[in-house]
Formats: structure tokens, sequence, C-alpha cells
């Protein structure tokens, strides 16, 4: 009988810590939205341009999740995403939207390995936590819907999204059963591992 005591007093304090470690990390969510101003909020309802590179880092200091897509004016698929990401800014507001020209930006596209456009950088807490390149993770065409690249952001846990994530929407509705995510490298602001199918930047 001790023994099944003393096993549940550390079952309980282990429960105990683990639900105290998701009240700290919610409580400093909810501290981060409360600590933004007006003009921060009104900016998570657009999707924006950064206007230089040091803008990318104050704009992750300053939102719990961001998406950064990284493009060119004259890559046709980066305005695919503009289109999306224009509808999607005001929709899901826990996250930020904005967009940074890739050939003005060597430092980040550098640390960053950007190589593909359009490629987009999602960030979480100020660490980048997964990228999307090109349309791979979309289906590998240009007319996905804004609702397939929801669904890609709630994988990459920056959105809430309501549906299935292990349903990819696009494919529900082609009746499609694959799932398009591949293996994705981990990642950090200052840098990333390299991902050998992506050796050119270029258009996708």
């Amino acid at each position: 009988m001790a023994n099944e005591s003393t096993t549940k007093k550390i079952l309980e304090t282990q429960l105990y810590r683990a639900v105290q470690a998701i009240e700290d990390t919610v409580d400093e969510e909810i501290a981060k939205i409360e600590k933004m101003d007006e003009d921060d909020l009104e900016k998570l309802r657009l999707y924006t341009e950064l206007p230089s590179e040091r803008e990318f880092f104050a704009a992750c200091a300053k939102s719990p999740a961001l998406v950064c897509h990284f493009y060119r004016s004259s890559t046709f698929r980066c305005g695919i995403v503009d289109k999306h990401l224009s509808i999607l800014a005001p929709r899901r507001v826990e996250c930020r939207f904005v967009k940074i020209d890739a050939e003005k930006s060597p430092f980040l596209t550098a640390k960053l390995k950007v190589r593909v456009l359009p490629t987009m950088v999602i960030v979480k807490n100020e660490k980048v936590c997964d990228m999307i390149i090109g349309f791979d993770d979309l289906g590998g065409h240009d007319d996905f819907s804004t609702e397939m690249l929801d669904w890609r952001l709630g994988v990459a846990g920056v959105v809430d999204y309501q549906g299935d994530l292990n349903s990819p929407p696009d494919f529900q509705k082609n009746q499609k059963p694959r799932n398009p995510l591949g293996r994705r490298p981990k990642k950090t602001i200052r840098g990333r591992e390299d991902d050998s199918d992506d050796t050119d930047e270029g258009d996708e």
C-alpha cells in the first residue's frame, strides 16, 4: 500500500507540473496579446509588406504567430499566394500575415535558405517552426483553395483550424487519399537545415 501511495503521489505531481506548464504557456500568449496596442491589433487584420529585414525581426517579436511570404514581383505564383493571404488575414486575427521582397532581403534569404519562390516562412514565439516551399504542400498545383492554405497553416499550429488536420480539404473534394506533407526540416530564425531538393533560388 505504501508503494501504491508513493506512486500515486508521484503521478499527481507530474500531472500538476504538466498542467502548470500548459497554463504558463497560455498566460504568456495572453500577455503578449494584451501588450499589443491598437495599431498592432489592426496589423493582425491586414496582409502587409515589410519594408526592411529589420522589420521582420520586429514583427516576429510583437506577434505570437506570423506568416511571412518571401516573394518576387516577377514571379506569377507569388501573386497567387498574395491572393490567399489577403483573404486569410482578416479571418485569422490570431496570426499576422506579411510579405517581404526576397531580392531586397539577402540576409534573411541566406540565413533561412529561401531558394524557391514563393516561400512562406512560419514563425511562432519568435522561432521559425515551419516553411511552405512552393505549392507541393498545397496539392502541387496553382488552383489550390484558400481553405487548403488555411489547413496547412493549421498543421503548422499558427491558426485555429476547425477542420480535420489529417484530411486536407482539397483532397476531400477530389477524393484523393494521399497527404501532401512530407518530411520537413527543423528551422530557426538564424538558419535551418539544408533541403537538398531545392538547390537553386527561382520559381516553383
